[in-house]
């Protein structure tokens, strides 16, 4: 199907409310009718806690919560259903990477390799491993564009001691996605294994997770159009089936004595209690809602809004975008953005971003202050918080266009404050 916006907008029932611009997609996006419509439906009519149950609702919230994994193999392209594991979210996922594959497989000394554009999520569980058991951390350096410096992973892989290269597919604050095919092979060339946080990826690029090869990748529901409380880990089988289970409880048995326990196969191992049924028969919706429109389609309309962000930010005085090489020939800001997606952050000097962005507030215009739960990569660019704007299936070129007259505005304002404060 063609990519109408205004067909589009109309699907989505928090933005019929006039007058607001919503440019925090990177946070959480908002939901089409049809991912509340089916999660309505099921709760109204399917109903029931899953497996075991030997009446016909139970049957059919087990087929729905199954046809769900399904859903989510296809969209990743994996190769078995048993490869998808339902978690609470991305974060939930990359933990269980930490305390499942890590705690039984690291040991001292082992190295994990990630860099400064991760999100914390993929950086706390691995400090924690670092405390437990006293692995090592290797950080990649980063170029003038965000990128992974790929010479500098190629020299700690020659160590020879690193087990696991943990990547972003797309960094939060500043849009950039790493080569990831690149940082696969190179990884896997000696020995070591790979786990993606497609957190911010999924929503906006395809997702083939044999045609990378890659051994672990992390996804969150609500940021593609799904509901909160779902994510889905993926991992090779081979992984999953020797890794013990992350949590225990109903569910992830097969038996149990007063003596020990007995696991179930993955992936009903790692999904101890009651799962996230209705929140998976809405993240399958999503899926479905989003399978309609083109990949290719949705890149290049991101593509653009992208360019007019950058037009519309780049002449204001005193305002820096982070990650983007500032030169203004087309060819490098092409570069420049080509290597990026989905959003895009900023600092204006002399204003702090919460004070912009609470003044943005107020005019109905919604961007992200603050260092967007990634700290390393703000102390490594010498600020302390950023700006964001984010964008979604459904954000408008008009939308973006309004951001830089509206900053002006709020500059004016604050600059204003702080001169009255001064003469005071």
């Amino acid at each position: 199907m063609p990519l109408n916006l205004t067909e589009v907008r109309t699907q989505f029932p928090f933005l019929r409310e006039k007058g607001i611009v919503y440019l925090d997609s990177a946070a959480s996006a908002q939901k089409p009718e049809a991912v509340i419509t089916a999660m309505d439906v099921f709760l109204r009519e399917d109903f029931s806690n899953v497996h075991r149950g030997m009446y016909p609702r139970s049957e059919r919230a087990t087929k729905a919560y199954e046809d769900a994994r399904e859903t989510m193999q296809h969209f990743f392209g994996a190769a078995h259903s048993d490869e998808i594991v339902f978690t609470k979210n991305a974060t939930e996922a990359i933990n269980l990477v930490a305390r499942s594959w890590g705690k039984s497989t690291l040991k001292k000394n082992d190295v994990v390799v990630l860099s400064i554009l991760e999100h914390h999520s993929n950086i706390v569980p691995w400090l924690q491993l670092k405390e437990q058991i006293g692995i090592e951390l290797q950080w990649v350096k980063i170029d003038e564009q965000g990128q992974w410096d790929m010479d500098h992973l190629k020299s700690i892989l020659k160590t020879h001691r690193v087990k696991l290269v943990t990547v972003t597919g797309q960094s939060n604050v500043t849009g950039v996605r790493p080569p990831l095919k690149e940082i696969i092979e190179e990884s896997h060339n000696t020995g070591a294994l790979v786990c993606i946080d497609a957190a911010q990826l999924a929503a906006h690029h395809p997702i083939d997770v044999v045609q990378l090869d890659c051994d672990f990748l992390a996804i969150t529901g609500h940021k593609i159009y799904g509901p909160t409380g779902v994510g889905v880990l993926y991992g090779k089988r081979k992984l999953l089936a020797a890794m013990p289970p992350f949590l225990g409880g109903g569910m992830m048995i097969r038996e149990v004595k007063k003596s020990g326990f007995l696991p179930a196969d993955a992936p009903e191992k790692f999904e101890a209690g009651t799962p996230p049924i209705v929140e998976a028969v809405g993240l399958a919706a999503a899926i479905h809602w989003l399978g309609q429109y083109s990949w290719n389609d949705i890149e290049e309309h991101e593509s653009r809004l992208l360019k007019v962000a950058h037009e519309t930010l780049e002449d204001i005085s005193g305002l820096h975008i982070l990650g983007h090489i500032e030169e203004k020939t087309n060819n490098q800001q092409l570069t420049t953005m080509n290597l990026s997606s989905g959003c895009l952050s900023f600092t204006i000097d002399g204003i702090h971003p919460h004070d912009l962005c609470d003044l943005l507030g107020e005019e109905n215009i919604c961007l992200r202050a603050g260092h967007h739960c990634a700290q390393p990569l703000h102390d490594h660019l010498g600020i302390a918080a950023s700006a964001r704007l984010s964008f979604g299936i459904y954000t408008t070129e008009e939308e973006v266009q309004m951001v830089g007259p509206a900053i002006v505005r709020a500059m004016k304002r604050l600059q204003g404050e702080s001169n009255s404060r001064v003469t005071e």
